[in-house]
């Protein structure tokens, strides 16, 4: 029998959490659109989402790893996808709305420029005097604006659950401006859920990516009560010698850790405050998704672990500042002499209100590490052609 969007509605009403958020509750889209028959209004962001070409532009920007390092670390495009899969398992597990989790997952890095957060910072460097530049409200000029696809509005036109939960979305690496959507309420538990899941991808997944390379010292990274607590669990003494098949294994297990921890947590937050409705959700003012408290003492030590360890690792340094000078050389050439840029870009400049600086702001965040690499050995090497 073919199910139809309202069967979709009804089969939620009846399966999920009374904290869940419906889709049939959706507050809408800023311009109205007849909705398909066979897919919920979630479902339908998540799927404009992924036919973005900010989405496939993912594929070549830079997690910590610039892409010219390897096949095998993770990008944006990857961490988006571990993102999305954790997010459904959380939501999943807590009767929360998957489709809705997994199109803020998806959606939540579209924003970032070229070489991470080093390309973020030097951007915002750059347009200090003009705006400024983090990622969080880039992903929301693509979103609105920057992606041309349909004749009747800018943008993708999403509903307000799965714009709000972008707005909302603080992780240690977001600058949230809730601005417009209502920022002393709570978001969505589907949005508290994609901040959990997005935390869970990059500290396991960074862990497994410095082990890889060989930045992170497997004598330091045993220290960790976390991966002390996966070795046990698999039943592995704790000075095992590590090979691949182990770090799959630990880093596996770590993901699973992860998520029982935050939807054992979440579970009880959920049952302590007595939340009976999406509204009372919002009321909280916080987030009720979490960890609980020895977790999350443990996630806070090994967020500490990277930092010292992994981010300011002399490589990943001598990434950064390649990274920066490469942007910083590219904004600057751009700004001297516009008509370098392709003419598709140039014809934007009048149109925009925040003018030439923005227009060269936007043209660089959507760039991919390997396009930047060569559009920089293009201007700035006599021996590359143009």
């Amino acid at each position: 029998m073919i199910q139809t969007r309202s069967d979709y509605e009804q089969v939620e009403r009846e399966r999920l959490a009374p904290y869940a958020m419906k889709s049939g509750d959706s507050r809408g889209r800023r311009v109205a659109e007849e909705e398909p028959a066979h897919r919920s209004v979630y479902q339908r962001d998540r799927d404009r989402i992924i036919h973005t070409t900010a989405f496939r532009r993912l594929e070549y920007k830079t997690q910590v790893f610039v892409n010219t390092e390897g096949d095998h670390y993770r990008t944006r495009l990857t961490h988006s996808i571990e993102v999305a899969q954790v997010g459904r398992s959380l939501a999943r597990a807590l009767r929360a709305n998957e489709d809705l989790t997994e199109a803020i997952c998806l959606a939540h890095d579209l924003g970032h420029p070229p070489f991470g957060h080093t390309g973020e910072q030097t951007l915002n460097s750059l347009m200090q005097d003009f705006g400024g530049f983090d990622h969080q409200r880039q992903t929301m000029r693509i979103l609105d604006q920057l992606e041309k696809r349909y004749v009747e509005f800018d943008g993708l036109n999403l509903t307000y659950e799965v714009r709000e939960g972008l707005v909302k979305h603080d992780t240690d690496y977001d600058v949230t401006d809730a601005a417009g959507y209502n920022p002393e309420l709570a978001g969505t538990l589907e949005c508290q859920l994609a901040n959990l899941a997005d935390e869970i991808a990059y500290n396991t997944s960074d862990l497994d990516d410095g082990l890889r390379a060989g930045l992170l010292r497997i004598e330091d990274v045993r220290q960790q009560p976390l991966w002390q607590q996966a070795l046990h669990s698999l039943g592995e003494p704790p000075e095992r010698p590590l090979d691949d098949l182990l770090r799959h294994r630990v880093i596996r297990r770590l993901v699973g850790i992860f998520v029982r921890d935050a939807i054992e947590a979440t579970a009880a937050a959920l049952e302590v405050n007595d939340v009976r409705s999406v509204d009372e959700l919002r009321a909280l003012g916080r987030n009720a998704a979490g960890y609980t408290p020895d977790f999350a003492a443990a996630n806070r030590e090994l967020k500490r672990f990277l930092l010292a360890n992994f981010y300011r690792h002399y490589r990943v340094i001598r990434m950064a500042s390649k990274a920066q000078r490469v942007l910083t050389n590219l904004f600057t050439a751009y700004l001297q002499e516009p008509l370098q840029m392709p003419a598709i870009t140039q014809a934007k400049i009048d149109d925009e209100p925040e003018g030439l600086h923005r227009v060269i702001c936007d043209y660089i965040a959507g760039m991919t590490d390997r396009y930047a690499l060569e559009d920089h050995a293009k201007l700035f090497d006599p021996a590359v052609r143009v």
